[in-house]
């Protein structure tokens, strides 16, 4: 090789090396694209390079700026494929099978996340027939303190039996019941964040301008490293305060399941119930909650069923010193067999230490499902456990709510361009303890995100929140529950939205009702209404007004799809109260006349006001239309809320 050809080779093998030819994470085979829009793609290369791109027999051209960023805009197209988009530069990208079609963004928390497989219908979903026509993006979940140019690697999944499993259960039957009316490809792209609260998913513009998130983002550290100590000097001061004399981190944690009286000056913790919303919140970690148990000669006889409702996120459990079982999964019950000779005729000790990675920590669901099964009955666990907190953790990056627009920046900021038919979302559960401020906010995520995507008439259905919390619980005209419902149903003041009502669906012990065909079916129906192709709405029966006459207090409902009538034939209508002067709520005795709804009750001769489905758990209400939709929640005064003042941060 003569000595002038090396250095050649050389500059050959370092270009070949640094080439670069790529598209954004959100372009990828098997993807779905909006048709009717303007089509536009980015993505990076090596700068200084022009671009060649072709896609369903068009092409164009992109320069590659210096910071090696890339774009392009196709003319709308109309729905169809399969197609194949090619990017050639000093490398080449090809993408196969293509569709052009209706993409749907999907944002919330988990009950928008829950995938298909484990809902009431998932085992013959899951085996149905391929849909070729529609495919889903999972957008990885990531929290940020700056907007991300890009989300994280993803694949688009086709609808098929092996892979169908992980969709979105919600989007999957909204999608299929859009199908079946329009007959085009389908694109699902899931961002929903279990356990999000809604202040994460705003834009940081957006936020500086509210007054009550204002300060919590102007105090946010560009460094993750800084970001972490920030939100331990924060937590301490907050665990110290609520176990007082009781050191935190780097204390011998090896003897507290030890079936001894250990735990006389440790707090105590309602079981179930989330720590959360006992005094810590926000806190990610290790608790442990210990019990003592007085058992009977009969009762310890044998072996025994150890009954803990649900953990999240993951437990250890000893009983009398001796480990018995543990697991992760926040959804999974609890069950561990108990060997002859654990427990003990006296006193007995149970001891759970629970890890929290992020969201909601300790014991929740049924209070019936905290027991322990004995050979002799049954023994009550429900109630005050002793507990103490041995370590706070800090994770190397943030989690969506650790602050307001964290989800926005890992997941949303990174879809800027992409164009959509429309948002489905479904949040709000843990917004419960601060209804009233959800209202406004929810409200300017909306317009904010219209404005982000380019398209100031986007379509944003939503669910409102079902129905859950046992009914025992249940106080009448009150409740954290039906004031986050009202402050839903709020955003319907805005043109091109609509609310798909849950009431009806939910499950008293699992805030994950497993019926997501009807909400999707439901929020196919708003879409449909608003695309013209369905002539009714499709939201319920909805208040017009209401009159006092002659002691009784009647309803005037619209949209009731041709008549009003209880969910069944037959059952008298539940779920409503009266109210006079001096604001106690008394259940009321309700009759239809024809689009009216009056209401009457011996306790209130003189009625003021009245609300309907005014609950935490408003499975019992059962008015419908005559399409079978039922009547959202209602009030017809305008009388403070519970939640009034509550701020984010406060």
């Amino acid at each position: 090789m003569k000595k002038t050809a090396l250095p050649l080779l050389l500059a050959l093998l370092a270009a070949t090396a640094h080439a670069e030819v790529r598209l954004a994470e959100v372009f990828g085979e098997h993807m779905v694209l909006q048709r009717d829009r303007p089509l536009k793609l980015w993505g990076r290369a090596t700068p200084g390079q022009t671009l060649d791109i072709a896609f369903a027999g068009r092409s164009a051209r992109a320069a590659v700026a210096a910071d090696g960023r890339w774009q392009v805009q196709f003319p709308p197209l109309p729905a169809g494929g399969p197609h194949r988009l090619t990017v050639k530069g000093d490398a080449t990208v090809q993408l196969d099978d293509v569709l052009i079609g209706d993409v749907w963004l999907l944002g919330g928390q988990s009950n928008m996340e829950w995938p298909l497989a484990p809902t009431d219908t998932g085992p013959q979903d899951v085996a149905s027939p391929q849909n070729p026509q529609l495919r889903h993006l999972r957008v990885p979940l990531r929290a940020r303190l700056k907007p991300e140019a890009d989300i994280g690697p993803a694949p688009w999944v086709v609808a098929e039996p092996g892979r169908v499993g992980e969709f979105s259960a919600i989007g999957y039957h909204f999608a299929r019941r859009l199908q079946a009316v329009q007959g085009i490809p389908i694109g699902l792209v899931n961002a929903a964040w279990g356990g999000s609260m809604l202040e994460t998913w705003v834009r940081r513009d957006a936020a500086l301008a509210d007054p009550d998130l204002a300060p919590a983002v102007r105090a946010l550290p560009t460094d993750p490293g800084a970001f972490g100590a920030a939100q331990l000097q924060r937590l301490l001061p907050r665990v110290t305060a609520w176990q007082p004399g009781l050191a935190v981190d780097g204390v011998d944690a090896s003897v507290w399941s030890a079936a001894t009286d250990l735990d006389a000056a440790w707090p105590t913790l309602k079981a179930p119930g989330l720590w959360e919303e006992q005094g810590l919140a926000d806190l990610d970690g290790i608790v442990w909650l210990r019990k003592r148990v007085e058992l009977s000669a009969a009762q310890a006889a044998g072996t025994a069923e150890l009954h803990l409702a649900k953990v999240d996120d993951c437990d250890e459990v000893w009983v009398n010193g001796q480990r018995v079982g543990g697991q992760c999964g926040y959804d999974q019950p609890r069950r561990y067999a108990l060997p002859a000779g654990v427990l003990r005729a006296g006193t007995n000790w149970i001891a759970v230490r629970v890890t929290d990675t992020g969201g909601g920590g300790g014991f929740h669901g049924d209070a019936a499902a905290m027991r322990l099964d004995t050979a002799a009955g049954s023994v009550a666990l429900a109630g005050a456990w002793k507990a103490r907190v041995e370590k706070i953790s800090v994770a190397d990056q943030p989690t969506a709510n650790d602050a307001p627009t964290l989800a926005h920046n890992g997941l949303i900021a990174p879809l800027q361009g992409l164009s959509v038919r429309g948002v489905l979302w479904y949040q709000g559960e843990s917004n419960v303890w601060r209804a009233e401020a959800y209202a406004g906010t929810f409200k300017r995520l909306i317009q904010d995100w219209r404005t982000q995507f380019g398209d100031p008439k986007l379509p944003f259905f939503f669910v409102q929140l079902a129905a859950f919390l046992p009914l025992a619980d249940n106080q009448p005209g009150a409740g954290g529950w039906p004031e986050l419902r009202e402050a839903q149903a709020a955003a319907l003041t805005l043109p091109h939205t609509g609310m798909a009502t849950a009431i009806d669906v939910g499950d008293a012990t699992d805030i994950h009702p497993r019926n997501k065909r009807t909400l999707g079916e439901r929020l196919a129906a708003l879409a449909l209404h608003e695309l013209g192709l369905r002539a009714a709405p499709a939201g319920g029966p909805r208040l017009l007004g209401h009159e006092v006459r002659d002691g009784e207090l009647s309803l005037r409902l619209a949209d009731t799809a041709g008549g009003l009538r209880p969910a069944r034939a037959g059952e008298p209508l539940r779920g409503f109260l009266l109210a006079g002067a001096d604001r106690r709520w008394v259940p009321a005795q309700a009759r239809i006349e024809g689009d009216r709804i009056v209401l009457r009750s011996r306790g209130v001769p003189q009625p003021v006001a009245a609300r309907y489905a005014w609950v935490n758990n408003p499975s019992e209400a059962n008015v419908v239309g005559g399409d079978g939709l039922p009547l959202p929640p209602l009030r017809t005064d305008s009388w403070p809320l519970e939640s009034a003042g509550r701020k984010y941060g406060r």
